[in-house]
């Protein structure tokens, strides 16, 4: 479990990098079209979704009395639906402002870290009680770090969108 946690979460921020190499500066922060997100807020958005995750598992827990990964089919289901619009809660909307690559790119290897960590230190079978998803019950874990991911690469697959937009391709 670990160590397939482990791999998804490497080779998940691998790809994430590698389309946000993509992009130039100025182009980061260029609306791709109406309604949309700059690239820049979109990894934004990754970075306030996938933050907290240490002070989350830090927090209250309880044993897990179902399978510790039962609501990854539906969490994968949902996040990778690419065909599915979703509105972000108001507190995961990134500011309208100029975003600095390099800045994007430290926090990103930090909650890679983070959640590589995690995935090492924590049971992964335990549930989180502090915090919850609307619309889904406590979380596993196993689940929330499956969560970030799958979230990832949800916006990863629209940073490409925006990229392509951008560049005519």
């Amino acid at each position: 479990m670990k160590t397939l946690i482990q791999k998804n979460s490497i080779d998940t921020f691998q790809k994430l990098n590698e389309t946000l190499s993509l992009f130039t500066e100025s182009d980061l922060n260029k609306i791709p079209y109406e309604g949309s997100w700059t690239a820049g807020q979109v990894v934004q958005h990754i970075i306030l979704a996938d933050s907290g995750f240490p002070q989350l598992f830090a927090g209250k827990t309880e044993k897990t009395t179902r399978k510790p990964d039962e609501k990854v089919k539906d969490i994968d289901a949902l996040f990778l639906n690419f065909n599915l619009k979703m509105d972000a809660p108001v507190f995961l909307i990134p500011e309208k402002k100029e975003y600095n690559k390099n800045d994007l790119n430290l926090k990103l290897l930090k909650i890679e870290s983070e959640l590589l960590e995690c995935a090492e230190n924590y049971d992964l079978t335990l549930t989180s009680l502090d915090f919850q998803l609307p619309g889904f019950d406590h979380f596993t874990f196993y689940e929330w770090i499956d969560f970030a991911l799958v979230h990832t690469q949800r916006h990863t697959n629209q940073l490409n969108k925006i990229f392509k937009s951008l560049n005519n391709l």
